[in-house]
């Protein structure tokens, strides 16, 4: 029987460069010849990518704030129960594009919903399942948003204020000094070489603990 594999997610405000570091740190695990999958939240199933369009579709309704917490943790009941959790039990590593981090630094530090609240919903839907390292991107709001303007149309998210993305960033930072032998920050700001090759030793760090 195949031992669990190991749940990687990576964290960081807009534009610091979630994606490319994913593809980076695939290709290093798999030069490895470990198995590894990558996903996304919210997302990473037919049915959570229909709920990650609801979310992040731009709309005239507002949209309130528990109604955004709730389906976020209902996108990630399904992709944790259908996904994650058999693909960990199978041996593979699950590389996650955000998970409840995002959560807690989004609705939490940028909508001002209670931790409290988000901390219940997450112990309801995941139990105990944490990731096991939280490797966290960062780089000043001003830089990420330069960044994600070039990609091309804004969604509902990223057409946030400026102190919006100010508070995500400070929480992000707050919840990785609470834990530092998990999260493991990367300047982001850095070029990509520079960021890739960081996060590649992380990597090979993690397979060898």
């Amino acid at each position: 029987m195949s031992s669990r594999g190991q749940f990687i997610t990576f964290e960081g405000t807009e534009g610091v460069g979630k994606s490319t570091q994913l593809e980076n740190a695939a290709s290093v695990l798999k030069a490895m010849n470990i198995d590894v999958v990558v996903t996304r939240e919210p997302g990473g199933t037919p049915m959570a990518e229909s709920i990650r369009e609801l979310l992040l579709t731009p709309r005239d309704e507002p949209v309130n704030d528990l109604t955004e917490l709730l389906l976020m943790f209902a996108a990630r009941a399904q992709h944790l129960h259908t996904r994650i959790l058999p693909e960990l039990a199978a041996g593979r590593w699950v590389l996650c594009d955000r998970f409840t981090d995002a959560t807690f630094a989004y609705q939490g530090g940028g909508r001002g919903v209670s931790a409290d609240a988000i901390a219940t919903l997450e112990t309801l839907v995941q139990g105990d399942v944490r990731p096991d390292h939280v490797v966290l991107l960062d780089a000043t709001v001003e830089t990420g948003m330069a960044r994600a303007r070039h990609r091309g149309e804004l969604d509902r998210f990223e057409r946030e204020t400026v102190a919006f993305f100010e508070r995500i960033r400070q929480t992000y930072l707050e919840r990785a000094a609470s834990a530092p032998q998990r999260y493991h920050r990367v300047n982001a700001a850095r070029p990509l070489e520079a960021v890739s090759e960081e996060v590649a030793g992380l990597l090979r760090s993690f397979a060898t603990r």
